[in-house]
């Protein structure tokens, strides 16, 4: 069943009801191009660095106004919608980065939570510490979707190439990388991992991305990009602003790329074994 798939980036604010209407625009935009399944970034409710700033502004997800006008709009639309993510209040006081998936009923259809935590020191003084504030996923999530099987990951899951092996032994036809990637990891990495991801488990990628400067100061990369099972780039955003790329996806390329090279086929188990040799301490042969 081949279908379009649209990926939305945007420049989030801090202003969740002004990101929501932005939000609404793009995705109303790319149903109007035919788009039957739209992703939006990582990050589509708010993007503040201040976490006192952000706690603030937040909602739990039954009153989150991201969540509540997506499903509104899946179904009035008639779409499958997904919201990469939005922070979302938790009852212990810290966040979640969560996903949502929403029918073309407008129902939620499922969720998932970012299991790794951006939790890193970057050569130009930017530092993250995400699991200071966001409470980790534990769950991956596959949907059985009418178009096919939809895995689910939020950015810096992109570098656990594990999660993504796993979803796709499991049966995943195509991955979802919202991601709202700093500038300079983007440049150094963004399209060698998405693209090292759909070649290893010969299935598609699709990719929303924050793009541009943002109203807390941070530079995200941009780059939204939908990628085939062989790797190719089927439709790339730009660096910076608000952008609707879309591809059509035909689940059929992933069972031929995954005839062509059956390596979720053929891979077999293994132990370890490390080797020290004798001027280290080891004992001589």
């Amino acid at each position: 069943m081949m279908f379009k798939a649209a990926a939305v980036q945007m420049c989030s604010g801090v202003d969740p009801a002004r990101n929501a209407e932005t939000m609404a625009e793009l995705v109303r935009e790319a149903a109007l191009r035919g788009a039957g399944y739209v992703q939006t970034p990582e990050m589509t409710g708010a993007i503040q660095r201040d976490r006192s700033g952000l706690r603030s502004i937040l909602r739990d997800e039954a009153n989150d106004i991201v969540v509540r006008k997506a499903a509104r709009l899946a179904g009035e639309l008639a779409i499958y919608l997904h919201v990469g993510s939005t922070p979302i209040a938790l009852a212990d006081g810290k966040i979640a980065n969560r996903g949502f998936l929403f029918g073309p009923d407008g129902a939620k259809i499922c969720e998932y939570d970012k299991i790794h935590m951006f939790d890193v020191d970057l050569e130009n003084g930017e530092s993250w510490r995400e699991s200071a504030a966001y409470h980790p996923g534990a769950t991956a999530r596959i949907a059985d979707l009418p178009f096919g099987k939809l895995g689910f990951s939020i950015c810096y899951d992109v570098r656990f190439p594990e999660l993504f092996r796993q979803q796709a032994v499991a049966g995943a036809e195509i991955m979802s990388v919202p991601a709202a990637f700093t500038r300079q990891t983007g440049e150094a990495h963004w399209e060698i991992l998405l693209r090292a991801r759909a070649i290893e488990n010969g299935l598609f990628v699709v990719a929303a991305a924050q793009g541009g400067t943002h109203e807390d100061g941070r530079e995200t990369f941009g780059h939204s990009m939908i990628i085939d099972p062989w790797g190719r780039v089927l439709a790339q955003a730009g660096r910076t602003g608000e952008e609707i790329i879309i591809a059509e996806i035909d689940p059929l390329a992933v069972h031929t790329a995954r005839a062509k090279i059956p390596n979720l086929k053929n891979a077999r188990s293994f132990v370890l074994d490390e080797v020290i040799p004798a001027g280290k301490g080891g004992a001589a042969a």
